[in-house]
Order: structure tokens, then sequence, then C-alpha cells
């Protein structure tokens, strides 16, 4: 001890004789602190980009079936428009929000280098999402007594339920493609998704053009194309992990293990699924009330034109948050907190200049963006009125995306579920209402409800990420990762 008392004390007297040896060391601190950030910045770069195309990709399903079936005439298309937007809300979004627990389960467990672990999670995950797909594929059957039952008409409800009908199939299919995706993503393979997506979407425009135009099925062509092309989806990424070394240790075939600990999933995959619900419900929402203000043919047009606009440039920032989330899910599950914190702090500086880009673009095109869906002059102007509120909430969408996906990351989907559920329904909705209803704001109300809610839930989930303890969200990933691999 005495020895080591001298050695520092000599160390003091050396740093005070030569402060040139104090002022070198915190340069080549400084030098390692950035080469930390960036090579953080390259890491997730290299995940968010083929993750933004694969989002894009699998987006562009649904948008060419609507655009093929919309030159069979006016019915066919807003039937096969509320038919997919029936679908959102009662299908999709529960089988991508259950799906995201996946994030938390196979992010930590590759981090902990558990890799046998990551493949009984999506066997898991796949077998909760084929049981799930049931009841739902009940109700898509009903689409069209649904729909008059809520008080739409009776020519498109009838078309809408046909639609959903034929798009039955890709239930199944979404939910495997679903578990499939988060697999390789939390493995860091993402390249490869990005081209069997593309190769997917290639292929549909074909066969989305056989069906429909060829094959005698008409509009309903157009749903049953969207299954053809899941389902290539999912055996395009079947075969990979299959045949691939990349899987190897993480895919060793079946397993019985798969049946146990699924109750402690649904404990994770229900807030998970919650937590996307809660914001894509409000949305879609939105497009509803709209229905109910003057001129609602008006306002129902441009809302739909600015949610089909926000849900594309939303693309960006939901590829960045299914990178953190993948990124702080490893490092946690490596024990390696530091580099949590750092992935987090990272995607939030890249979130704010994606979103103010993003914003000067919509803002500076906003005079013209109306064009390419209408030529009436009163929509191109109101769509041009609307584009800073739509930039406005992209700013906030792109900060909560992140955090969001940090969330997933550590496996905080009951407190997001809190979150998003006080944020939409207690915050945005009411506000949205009293804007548009009350103080007679028309569609820019509604937005603004939207923005009301968006800017409660970055700050909650804000105070949420900067109160962490790091340390012990890492030992909590230790114990997850342990807990889940023993058996039932």
């Amino acid at each position: 001890m005495e020895r080591e008392g001298e050695t520092s004390s000599l160390t003091r007297a050396l740093i005070q004789i030569h402060p040139e040896n104090d002022e070198s060391s915190r340069e080549n601190e400084m030098k390692r602190n950035r080469k930390e950030i960036l090579d953080e910045v390259k890491k997730q770069v290299w995940l968010a980009g083929p993750l933004i195309g694969v989002n894009l990709f699998q987006f562009c399903l649904q948008m060419i079936s609507v655009m093929l079936v919309g030159h069979l005439g006016e019915l066919p298309l807003s039937a096969a428009s509320m038919a997919t937007s029936f679908a959102s809300v009662t299908g999709f979004s529960l089988l991508l929000g259950m799906s995201t627990a996946l994030d938390t389960l196979c992010g930590q467990s590759y981090g902990a280098k558990q890799y046998s672990a990551m493949g009984i999670h999506m066997q898991r995950a796949m077998l909760i999402l084929l049981i799930v797909s049931i009841p739902l594929a009940v109700i898509w059957i009903n689409t069209g007594p649904i729909l008059r039952l809520l008080g739409q008409d009776h020519h498109i409800s009838v078309a809408a339920g046909q639609y959903a009908c034929f798009m039955v199939p890709s239930l199944s299919a979404y939910g495997l493609l679903q578990c499939l995706v988060k697999f390789l993503q939390t493995q860091n393979i993402v390249f490869p998704m990005m081209i069997c997506s593309g190769i997917t979407t290639l292929f549909h425009i074909l066969i989305c053009w056989l069906m429909v135009f060829k094959s005698g099925l008409g509009f309903r062509g157009a749903a049953l194309a969207n299954s053809v092309s899941n389902w290539i989806n999912v055996l395009l990424l079947v075969f990979y992990v299959k045949l691939s070394p990349s899987c190897a240790k993480t895919w060793t075939g079946f397993s019985r293990e798969a049946f146990h600990n699924i109750f402690s999933f649904l404990r994770l995959a229900i807030p998970s699924s919650t937590m996307v619900c809660l914001e894509m419900w409000s949305f879609e929402m939105m497009v509803l009330l709209s229905g109910l203000l003057p001129n609602p043919q008006l306002q129902t047009s441009v809302l739909s034109i600015c949610l089909n606009t926000a849900s594309m440039v939303w693309m960006i920032p939901f590829g960045l948050s299914c990178a953190v989330s993948t990124r702080v899910s490893n490092e946690l599950g490596a024990g390696d907190p530091k580099a949590a914190c750092l992935a987090v702090n990272v995607v939030v500086v890249m979130a704010i200049v994606e979103g103010v880009l993003v914003g000067a673009v919509l803002i500076l095109i906003r005079n013209v963006w109306g064009y390419a869906y209408s030529n009436e002059a009163e929509v191109v102007g109101y769509v041009a009125a609307m584009l800073p509120l739509v930039a406005t909430s992209n700013f906030l969408d792109s900060l909560q995306c992140v955090l969001s996906g940090n969330a997933r990351g550590c496996g905080w989907q009951k407190t997001g579920a809190y979150i998003n559920l006080g944020s939409y329904y207690i915050v945005g909705i009411p506000c949205a209402i009293l804007f548009a209803f009350v103080l007679h704001v028309g569609g820019k109300g509604l937005w603004l409800g939207i923005i009301c809610a968006l800017a409660v839930q970055v700050t909650c989930l804000g105070i949420v990420t900067i109160r962490t303890n790091w340390e012990q969200e890492a030992k909590k990933a230790t114990e997850r990762v342990y807990d889940f691999a023993i058996p039932g």
C-alpha cells in the first residue's frame, strides 16, 4: 500500500512538472470518444439503411395493389382502400406489435451469446401469432357486416368484405414474416432481408397485374396478390435462415422448448402490441373524424393524403427505431450499459437531423405536392396549408420513434403502452376534437391534436430515457435472457 501511494504521488508530481502529459491524455480520451461515436454512427446507418428499404418495400405491396385497383373504377378503389385500412387496424397492427417482443428477447439473447435461444424465441412467437391469426381471420371474413354495422355505405361495405376475404391468407404470412424479420434484424443481418423484400415487390407488380386484369377476379385479385407476395417473402427468408451459414448458430431446428414460457412471452408481447396499436389506431381515427367535418369529402381526401405522406416519410425514423432497438438490446445483453447509452444518444441526434431535413423538404414542396394526388385547386391549396403541420408532426414522430425503439430494446413495452394511452387518448384525441369541432379549426385542428399527442409522448419517453439506470438495465437483461433459457 505504501508503494502504491508513493507511485501515485510520483505520477501526480510528474504531471505537475510536465502538464503536457495530462493534456495529451485528455486529447487521447477525446479521440477515443470521437472514434466510439463514429463507430456507433456507422453501425446504426449500416443497420437503418437496409431496414428503411425493407419497410418501404413492404409498404409498397399494399400501395401497388390499391393503385392498380384504382384503374377499375371508383367503387373498387373505395372498397380496396377501406378494406386495407380495416385490415391494418384489426390485423396487421396487432401482429406487428406482438412480433416486436422479439426486439427485446432475440436482441438481448444475441448480445448475451445465447444464440440457440433466438431460434426458440422465434418459433414461440410464430406459434402464438399463428394462433392469434385464427380469430383475426374470422373478423376479416365478416368485414362486410361489420362495416355496415358501423354505418358505412352498403355497396362499399359488400365490396370491401369481398376484398378482405381474399386477404385472409395474408394474415398468417404477415405474422410469420415479421417474426423472421425480427429474428434476422437482431443479428444485424439486414441486407439479405432488403434483397428478399425487393424481389418480392418486383414480382408483386407482375402478380398483381395478372390477378387484377387477366384472372377474371377483378379488384379481388389485388387482395389475393398481396397474400401470394407475402408468402413469397416468407419462403425466401425461410430458405435464407435454413441455408445461410450466418444463421447456423441461431437456427438449430425445431424444438419443443418453443412450447415453454408462452405466458412469459405474452407478458411482453401483449404490451408490445398495445404500444403499437394505440398509436396506429389514433391516426386512423383522425380520418374517421374528418368525415364529420363540414365538406367531409374535401376534409377526408386531404387528411388521407397527409396521412399517406406522413406514413411514407415515417419509414425513415422507423428504420432508425429498429436499428437502435437492435443496438440497445445487443449491448444490454452483452452487459455493456455504456455502449447502450451511447447508442441512444447517437440515434437521438440522427433523428433530430432527419426530422429537420425531411421537414424542410415537405415545406419546400408544399405548393406542388398536392398535384401528385389531385388536379383540383381546392385540394392542392388545402394540402399546401397542411404540410407545415405534417412537417412538425414528422419531427416529433422521428424523436418518439427512436425513443420507442430504445424502449423495445430495454423491454419497457408496458411503460410505452401506458405513455401511448395517455398521449393519444387522454391528450391527443380530445385536443383534436376541441380544435376541430369546438374551435372550428377544421382538418388542421385534427392534425394539431396529433401534434399535441406526439409532444406529450416525446416528453414522457424522454424523461424515462434520461432517468435510466443503464447498469440496472443490463442486469435486468441478463436475468431475462437466463429466465427464458429455463423451460417453463
